[in-house]
């Protein structure tokens, strides 16, 4: 049975484009050598990846979570970049978000 494009473009889910903002501060056990290359941006992304994979794993005896602050805030389509607009096209578009 073949759905309408009615009813399977009321069953796509909206997507948007959104600012997102995120504070966290935690003490973190960790081996000294993680933090020496952070002069490059490569080594600042691998520690940012690095933080974020322990604080997603949670509050243990190695994480101590000190201040935690997220906002997101839905932006108007056009104040995205031209790359992030024709991405959300084409996830408007796409077949497997139905």
């Amino acid at each position: 049975m073949k759905s309408s494009p009615l009813e399977r473009q009321s069953a796509t889910p909206e997507v948007g484009v959104f600012n997102c903002e995120v504070h966290l501060k935690f003490r973190l056990l960790e081996e000294k050598g993680v933090f020496i290359d952070t002069q490059t941006a490569s080594g600042r992304e691998q520690l940012l990846e690095m933080l974020l994979d322990a604080f997603v794993c949670g509050a243990d005896e190695f994480l101590e979570p000190l201040h935690v602050h997220v906002e997101a805030q839905e932006i108007a389509e056009v104040e995205a970049s031209p790359q992030m607009r024709r991405q959300l096209i084409r996830l408007r578009n796409s077949s497997d978000l139905t």
